[in-house]
């Protein structure tokens, strides 16, 4: 009867250390997110896992890493789902392919916006089954990191990320020629405007934000130069947040530049911007002639203000749905390119402002039609660095 009873104590100890296992064998404690699920057409309440660094895993578990077996997720930067701007845009595109090719997939929002409410999002989208995962924002590259050696099966996404040779071979970093971009709406805004005065209000300064800060002053120079238009930049305009989540502190920053007479704000500072947007849809409803300029997706109907019309000018769009989109279909046909930093600007059709604008004019279209030709030759070569320009 010992003999037995011993046998069964080492059994169950072994089955107790088997079923700790999962990504390299992480402890865990719980935190709550929130997540979608596509495939059922359903929202839930998740229970996400804070995990400890773990051990590479030399082989997959068995979940699918492609085909109509994989399961396709998303971790959201600060901010929500919902926020019209990154989020979104990245969430809209693995969702449309998702839909498309009938897989499952879920996003999850983190308890915070440090690396390891980062990491611990994307663990517990891993034990959930999940082989492809997208990460919108630098913000997440010391998480990207960690995880692409502890899970070498799953296939991550970072986006506004250049990780160069720290890339590992299960990931894809992709970033924008942000400054071609906002090049572009600066062209339009100042053209459209004729003269007057533009502002800037960032999110938290990181590279992506910081070049479309630098484009837009570049864009409404060379009009300024080329155009005969003479729209002023005074640097006081030009601030950073801090946030990328803060409404009332975007609509507070742009109270204070419209009472000084700015007559656009240029917004790329994700739900922060919102407030901005807000600000000018308020004042347009009162008769006033200010405008918002939209940021990363097109934010037309971000400005709407009920009676048919918006006051958003124009956007500085760089294609982030189309990009996950594309990340996901070749997911799930074995194509994954991860290793991979890829960066997109206008010479690869990934980014510009949008190809319907009802605020601007054909004249303005046009002008910046030739001008986005001119930096797909190469005959505007639009710098991302501040060197002579409002930091």
């Amino acid at each position: 009867m010992k003999k037995s009873l011993a046998i069964i104590m080492m059994l169950l100890a072994v089955f107790c250390v088997f079923s700790l296992a999962s990504c390299g064998g992480k402890e865990e404690t719980t935190s709550t997110a929130a997540a979608t699920t596509t495939a059922a057409s359903t929202t839930t309440t998740a229970t996400t896992t804070a995990a400890a660094p773990a051990a590479e895993k030399e082989e997959s578990d068995g979940v699918a890493t492609s085909g109509a077996a994989l399961k396709v997720g998303m971790v959201t930067d600060s901010g929500t789902i919902d926020d019209r701007s990154f989020n979104q845009g990245t969430w809209e595109g693995v969702k449309k392919a998702a839909d498309e090719l009938g897989l499952e997939s879920t996003y999850l929002r983190p308890n915070g916006t440090t690396t390891g409410d980062y990491t611990s999002a994307i663990y517990d989208l891993y034990d959930q089954g999940y082989r492809f995962i997208a990460c919108p924002g630098y913000l997440f590259e010391e998480a990207i990191l960690e995880v692409q050696d502890a899970c070498p099966d799953l296939a991550l996404v970072i986006f506004d990320s250049n990780l160069g040779d720290n890339c590992g071979a299960n990931t894809v970093s992709v970033s924008w020629k942000e400054q071609e971009s906002g090049f572009l709406a600066g062209v339009a805004t100042a053209v459209e405007l004729v003269d007057g005065s533009v502002g800037f209000v960032g999110g938290i300064e990181i590279p992506a934000v910081q070049k479309f800060n630098w484009g837009f002053q570049q864009g409404v120079a060379f009009a300024n130069e080329n155009y005969g238009t003479t729209v002023e930049m005074d640097p006081s305009n030009f601030v950073y947040s801090g946030s990328f989540a803060d409404l009332a502190l975007g609509g507070q920053l742009a109270i204070t530049m419209y009472d000084k007479g700015v007559d656009a704000i240029f917004a790329a500072a994700g739900g922060t911007g919102v407030g901005v947007i807000n600000e000018a849809k308020s004042r347009r409803l009162a008769g006033e002639d200010v405008w918002a300029i939209g940021v990363d997706v097109d934010q037309y109907s971000v400005g709407d203000m009920g009676n048919g019309e918006s006051c958003i000018l124009t956007s500085a769009m760089k294609y982030v749905d189309k990009a996950a989109y594309d990340l996901v279909y070749a997911a799930y046909n074995g194509e994954f390119p991860g290793g991979t930093n890829e960066l997109l600007g206008a010479s690869t059709s990934d980014l510009g402002i949008p190809e319907e604008n009802p605020n601007l004019s054909a004249e303005t279209m046009e002008i910046v039609a030739e001008v986005e030709q001119m930096i797909i030759a190469g005959d505007i070569v639009v710098q991302d660095t501040a060197d002579g320009l409002i930091p």
